[in-house]
């Protein structure tokens, strides 16, 4: 359903009843259900952002949890309505920097970095840094790239780490500043996994009108039990798993070719 934009072009003003004739192909809309998904995610990002700043933890890392749950839908139904589009795209991408970059960054700068001074902010830096380039050129390969899988720890499943760390210990009241140096080392290396040429299952593949068998929608029904019980530690542990999924995806590979390698030179 597009929304006209706003924006005109400032020159256009001066060109009197040219002008009115050329309007039309001046004119822009943009998509307003997936562009309202997003903006709810870019929203939610900054609440994020406050809530850190004033020190609810726990609010802050849920706030990021549910931009990650509005931006897996902003694209999903922009391609179930066909209504994809650059500024979509753009629009998407500035959004993810917001919720997936700076503001789990600032959340762990906040509740367990800022102690350590110079380390510490540039360890938030790096986070920060990781997921602006990895949103980049995830931009210039979009058209390049298997979309089955995602080149590099995608900023969404980065930034889960981290929420769901800083929120699993700050419900078990462990004080930021006890972890410090694991943090530490962790953003920053989260931040490297980003850009790393390790590939990520991306789940695209995956979609609502495709048939699965049904023990799915068993395992389905099991993870919203399992995430009921415990949610801080259910996430850690889906977020943990699917960072470390990649490498050892890679090192099974690297396995299966190494030893195909020695077969046939014998």
């Amino acid at each position: 359903m597009p929304v006209q934009d706003n924006e005109t072009n400032t020159e256009d003003s001066n060109l009197g009843e040219t002008s009115a004739v050329s309007e039309p192909n001046h004119r822009r809309g943009v998509y307003l259900i997936p562009n309202l998904l997003t903006t709810s995610a870019l929203f939610a990002g900054f609440y994020s952002i406050i809530a850190s700043i004033n020190g609810d933890f726990i609010k802050a890392s849920i706030a990021i949890f549910i931009a990650q749950l509005l931006d897996g839908a902003d694209g999903r139904v922009a391609r179930m309505t066909h209504t994809q589009s650059e500024f979509g795209a753009q629009y998407d991408s500035m959004s993810d920097l917001m919720a997936f970059g700076l503001a789990p960054a600032l959340l762990v700068f906040q509740w367990s970095l800022s102690d350590l001074g110079q380390p510490g902010w540039v360890a938030a830096f790096i986070f920060v840094a990781g997921a602006a380039l990895r949103l980049a050129r995830f931009n210039v390969q979009i058209s390049k790239v298997d979309k089955k899988y995602f080149v590099g720890l995608a900023s969404p499943a980065g930034a889960g780490v981290i929420w769901a760390t800083v929120w699993s210990l700050a419900d078990y009241g462990v004080s930021g500043q006890d972890v410090a140096w694991l943090m530490v080392i962790l953003v920053p290396l989260i931040g490297a996994m980003m850009l790393s040429p390790i590939r990520y299952y991306s789940f695209k593949d995956i979609g609502g009108q495709r048939r699965v068998p049904f023990f799915v929608l068993m395992a389905i029904v099991l993870v919203f039990a399992l995430v009921a019980l415990d949610p801080p530690r259910v996430f850690l542990g889906f977020a943990v798993v699917y960072a470390l999924h990649g490498p050892v995806m890679e090192a099974v590979r690297w396995l299966k070719k190494r030893k195909a390698a020695e077969l046939i030179q014998k």
